[in-house]
């Protein structure tokens, strides 16, 4: 998971969709994923889409978000429908990237959200998208890329609560589709995996694992890597299972920063609580910028990084690659490790791959004062419901590695 930066962004960037640029864009969005290795994108009910934007509704497109280029690859659904998307992206996108990056994106559709406090400009954007422009919305309700392809994280509330605003006040029907997006490989990535996993080796001080199976070199190195998190914050290695030591380190983590500074119950969901403390230091950081002492910023900082960690560890499910080791699992545990151990901006691309895209039945809101009668937390439990279950879909239908054939090819 790539660490960002918090704080209040120094601006907004708003969205100046140009449909000339859009076009001319799009050999660089090709360029991309070729060097992604991704071959081929395919759709599955692009229809629902297409009917819906025919009909004159507001869409906003709800994809699942595990792999970086993946709104790359739902943007071929825009070039083949011509109509291009909006995108609601994070405000460190824009903060990292150079001039023209940001430049291209914002005439690509693209504007900034501050995820971490109410950003009433990207709010009024968003509304105005829904209610009155031709082109749909796309909000990643999940937040962040969790590197978990088969298994839909719990759903931030943030998408729903902006679609029934809008279907409360506006001219038109509101609809949300919820799309899953689901990649595949092509080839046996373990060759390459293998040269991961090897470095990973070399900075834990290890010779090369390579007489293990894939799937058992990837849990050393995690639990390795846990082990020393676990020393260094609570002192010692725990015990338990895998998915308990991380369950329980994540809780500790966040245990100790809402002692600090929360005065009521914390929230129920981890990204959630992660997201109340976040915005509690951004609050403090501004408030007392100039009069806080050198020690006071040294707390935020680690405080803030305390966040990332517990991000990083509500991100490994524990049980993800042992429940099914295939290809896929594999490779994306061990993208997870690679930027969060060895701190890789971007993980390696291990091989040819596909993508399929499955757009699901819009949920066409009801309209004025009904909308009060559908619940935020209702709607986004139905999104994730119908997300997860057109996952599932798209990996029966595609008839993808059992855990046995994974485990046939784990040997270099």
């Amino acid at each position: 998971m790539n660490n960002q930066p918090y704080g209040i962004p120094e601006k907004h960037w708003p969205a100046k969709l140009t449909y000339w640029w859009y076009r001319a864009a799009r050999p660089l969005r090709a360029k991309a994923l070729r060097q992604q290795q991704i071959q081929s994108i395919e759709f599955e009910q692009l229809e629902h889409l297409q009917e819906a934007l025919k009909s004159g509704l507001g869409v906003m497109i709800t994809p699942n978000h595990s792999f970086h280029w993946d709104s790359y690859c739902l943007l071929n659904a825009a070039d083949r429908l011509q109509v291009p998307f909006y995108v609601m992206t994070a405000w460190q996108v824009f903060s990292q990237s150079r001039w023209f990056e940001r430049e291209s994106m914002q005439r690509c559709g693209c504007f900034s959200v501050d995820r971490e406090n109410t950003d009433i400009q990207s709010m009024k954007t968003a509304l105005d998208i829904l209610q009155r422009r031709r082109e749909p919305l796309v909000v990643f309700p999940e937040g962040d890329i969790y590197h978990s392809n088969d298994r839909l994280t719990p759903l931030r509330e943030g998408a729903a609560a902006i679609a029934l605003m809008a279907a409360r006040k506006s001219e038109r029907p509101i609809a949300i589709l919820p799309v899953a997006i689901k990649r595949w490989y092509l080839e046996d990535p373990t060759p390459s995996m293998c040269r991961t996993a090897e470095k990973m080796e070399m900075r834990l001080g290890w010779k090369a694992q390579s007489h293990l199976p894939m799937t058992d070199r990837i849990l050393s190195i995690a639990t390795q890597v846990l082990s020393e998190k676990e020393t260094e914050i609570l002192g010692q290695r725990q015990q338990g299972t895998l998915q308990q030591r991380i369950a329980f380190l994540t809780e500790e983590v966040l245990k100790r920063a809402e002692a600090k500074y929360l005065s009521g119950p914390p929230k129920k969901l981890i990204p959630e609580r992660i997201k109340e403390i976040r915005r509690i230091l951004i609050a403090q950081q501004v408030e007392n910028a100039d009069q806080a002492p050198f020690e006071k910023k040294k707390q935020w900082e680690s405080d803030m990084q305390g966040m990332f960690l517990a991000t990083q560890l509500y991100s490994y499910p524990g049980d993800y690659l042992t429940e099914n080791p295939t290809w896929e699992r594999q490779a994306e545990t061990l993208d997870k490790l690679e930027e969060d151990f060895l701190g890789a901006n971007y993980p390696t691309s291990h091989g040819r791959k596909t993508v399929r895209i499955r757009f699901g039945e819009p949920i066409v809101l009801p309209e004025g004062k009904q909308s009060k009668s559908l619940s935020t937390d209702h709607l986004t439990l139905d999104l994730q419901e119908r997300i997860q279950a057109m996952l599932d879909l798209l990996n029966r239908n595609h008839g993808g590695l059992s855990i046995r054939d994974s485990r046939s090819n784990t040997h270099v």
